[in-house]
């Protein structure tokens, strides 16, 4: 079993994964003012039993960075990932934090397509993996290389396509994709670069905006059971009416609790749905959230 936390921070993300081995994963950080003690002591108590904790950050813009100094003072990121690139200090903590661990070298790990390290998709005698794996970014290709350097020349809004594509497989249990804030015509630009497996949820790029809208034929390879889109204003959101859709503007938080062959989705707010099924004796989580129902996974049509 395995969780998977979709926190709500507004115009934002963060997400963590607690892992069915000795891992524990959290991707971006937005710790808004409201909300940023319960997530701090959530993340402490949901980690406290996992001997490796990494920070995956997608990329370096604000609403991802939120809070990193202040989590980071306290949880100790010991292991951080992100996209190798050299934009440099500004007059901002939280991106400076972000500078010091990116260049940190006992800290570090950039993350690129297909690249492994122990424990985080490579198991050893002592531990098994978290099976998080990256598709993306080719770092020889010429469409990301031209990215990269648009924002390390200043051109801050090229941090979105700097964004990795991480898959994170469950064994015979779910397989999620994030795609950061990856843009539409960037993906779309790429998307023959990218072998894309099928995945039972993704995690909508760009919150879900309209900018970040993923191309029909890639949603048509990977076959999404369930997109969960982020929040933004509901003018920017593209709601993706051909498939079954979580809105985290409705529901706020998203727990997605992950066995062999199903999902039970536990959400803050109630929201009304078709798609899942009804399981008895499902209490709530100590955290808040209310069981909405469980997906199953290889249950025919």
């Amino acid at each position: 079993m395995s969780i998977i936390k979709s926190f709500s921070v507004k115009n934002g993300d963060m997400f963590y994964i607690k892992h069915n081995s000795d891992n524990f994963s959290i991707i971006d950080c937005n710790l808004v003012e409201e909300r940023k003690e319960d997530i701090i002591d959530e993340i402490i108590d949901v980690r406290k039993e996992k001997y490796v904790t990494r920070f995956i950050s997608t990329h370096p813009d604000k609403d991802h960075l939120l809070g990193l100094s202040e989590l980071d003072s306290k949880i100790n990121i010991r292991n951080f990932y992100c996209v190798e690139n050299k934009i440099e200090l500004d007059n901002e903590e939280d991106f400076n934090k972000y500078c010091e661990l990116r260049d940190d070298t006992d800290k570090q790990f950039f993350i690129y397509k297909n690249c492994s390290r122990k424990w985080m998709n490579q198991s050893d005698d002592t531990k098994e993996s978290s099976e998080v794996f990256i598709l993306w970014p080719d770092i020889n290709n010429e469409s990301f290389k031209e990215e990269l350097e648009k924002l390390e020349n200043g051109e801050k809004d090229s941090a979105n396509n700097i964004s990795p594509i991480i898959e994170y497989s469950l064994n015979e249990g779910v397989t999620t994709l994030w795609f950061g804030d990856m843009e539409s015509d960037f993906l779309e630009k790429i998307k023959d670069k990218i072998d894309f497996p099928k995945a039972d949820v993704i995690f909508a790029p760009h919150h879900g905006r309209n900018s970040g809208k993923i191309p029909k034929d890639i949603l048509d390879e990977i076959e999404p059971k369930i997109i969960i889109i982020g929040e933004a204003k509901s003018e920017y959101l593209n709601y993706y009416n051909d498939f079954d859709t979580i809105t985290q503007n409705t529901t706020k938080n998203i727990v997605l609790d992950c066995a062999s062959g199903k999902i039970d989705v536990y959400t803050e707010n109630k929201f009304d749905n078709e798609f899942l099924e009804y399981e008895d004796n499902k209490t709530k989580l100590s955290s808040g959230e209310r069981y909405r129902g469980t997906l199953y996974l290889n249950k025919k049509s």
